[in-house]
């Protein structure tokens, strides 16, 4: 295959179209010999079924994970499972461990009078669901939950939509032809929007002087500021989001009862997948996360069993103040994760603009933990890996009563199961064949081949 007709293939990864994208994978993986793994992991790439400031499709960043060496890749997309099987058949197409989900915002009863994950939004938490295998069947209650997931969103960029309309006008979007149509399956993010609103102000405004203009009066920026920014398209849009659309924007809405589905009904509807609930921990310095312990004993009570945490924005700091604070902060989650046996995944996100492909494991604040996310990894690999084949999970009545409340031994179980290497068509067949009765030593076994 010749460099030029690699390229092309590459770029066919990001078509909205699933069958080109499947096609090119295909004979991409055809044509690559493979290559060995390293001890890193991104389990937080969010896919352009929501946003990947890259335009990543799944199939692409399952390719972009194997070409370099990502021990174990995970995606997840805000309030959706759209990507889900075509990632993990991406993984089975390249012999990389995949792991698949999504990512939302909860309301949490209990804490609604603290501010947990989402800044300045009390009783607002972001959730994650992993490993899962398939989306919702249709017509179940876990499908019913989902679809209120994306309608939530839905309802709330809309009615941001419309507020920021009324005060950016002349410079006006179309929800549905504007921002809906930049992705594949409708899921629109403020992200879009964002795209959007500044296409649509480089239309009307088509040199830089009133365009700078227009911005600097929107945004209440000198307009010297505001001209620097117009060739910076990224900070240029964080200005607009910052100033529109978060705390304090004229697009912004308070949450108010319902904007959001509840803790325990997303717990409840990824539960009924036999997939795996996980709380994000943001960094340490809300009166929610303040008792970090208290906070993770809480969400183990109410079947959330794993910590999400995206360790850069906890160490990568310039204010050497904030900076050590956050250090701390994060290392004190890690010791609370630690002792109550909750397995941590981490990752990038990869929703915004220079944001690392993967973290960075050698750094200093970063490489006394490396081996409690390779573990945190490789626990949600074997998790799928046994849910996808024998549909057993560490969720469920069969990890229930393989391992009752001995958290550890459940947890070093699927780690185990995770560390192998990646199954050949008779291992899948033998995990395939095993029956409900079988005990993890059946199950270590077969994956053994």
């Amino acid at each position: 295959m010749t460099e030029q007709h690699s390229d092309t293939l590459v770029e066919r990864l990001g078509s909205f179209d699933a069958a080109e994208r499947r096609d090119a994978l295909e004979r991409l993986g055809e044509a690559f010999p493979g290559g060995p793994t390293k001890p890193e992991v991104n389990l937080h790439c969010h896919t352009f079924f929501s946003y990947n400031a890259s335009g990543y499709s799944p199939s692409r960043f399952a390719w972009e994970a194997r070409r370099y060496g990502l021990a174990v890749a995970g995606i997840v997309d805000f309030d959706v499972l759209d990507g889900v099987e075509e990632f993990l058949e991406a993984g089975r197409l390249l012999a990389l461990k995949t792991v698949a989900g999504f990512e939302t915002r909860v309301f949490v009863p209990e804490y609604a009078d603290k501010v947990l994950n989402s800044p300045n939004e009390p009783g607002v938490f972001y959730l994650v669901g992993s490993g899962f295998t398939h989306r919702p069947e249709p017509g179940t209650t876990a499908a019913a939950t989902l679809a209120k997931m994306a309608g939530c969103a839905r309802d709330r960029n809309m009615h941001m939509a419309e507020l920021i309309n009324e005060y950016l006008a002349p410079v006006t979007v179309d929800y549905e032809r504007d921002v809906v149509s930049l992705t594949p399956a409708g899921n629109a993010t403020e992200r879009h929007m964002l795209t959007a609103y500044d296409r649509r102000a480089r239309e009307l405004f088509s040199d830089d002087e009133r365009l700078a203009a227009f911005w600097s009066e929107k945004l209440g920026e000198p307009v010297e500021r505001v001209r620097a920014l117009l060739d910076d398209v990224v900070s240029l849009k964080n200005l607009i989001r910052s100033r529109l659309m978060k705390y304090g924007g004229v697009g912004y809405a308070a949450p108010e009862q319902g904007s959001f589905p509840t803790l325990d009904d997303v717990v409840r509807m990824t539960l009924d997948c036999g997939a795996v609930p996980s709380g994000c921990w943001l960094d340490g310095t809300s009166d929610g996360e303040e008792d970090t312990e208290g906070l993770f004993r809480f969400l183990r009570s109410k079947g959330v069993p794993t910590v999400t945490i995206i360790p850069d924005r906890n160490w990568n700091i310039k204010d050497p103040d904030e900076r050590a604070t956050k250090i701390r902060n994060f290392q004190d989650s890690l010791a609370a994760a630690e002792r109550l046996a909750m397995p941590v995944f981490v990752g990038t996100e990869m929703n915004k603009a220079g944001a690392k492909f993967v973290d960075t494991f050698d750094a200093p604040e970063m490489s006394p933990h490396r081996d409690a996310f390779l573990d945190g990894a490789h626990f949600a690999w074997g998790h799928t890996l046994l849910k996808m084949t024998a549909g057993m999970g560490c969720t469920g009545a069969w990890a229930d009563e393989q391992f009752g409340d001995d958290l550890a031994r459940r947890n070093a179980f699927f780690r185990r199961l995770g560390e192998m290497a990646y199954p050949g068509t008779r291992v899948l067949d033998s995990l395939a064949g095993l029956g409900p009765d079988a005990v993890p030593g059946d199950v270590l076994r077969a994956a053994e081949g």
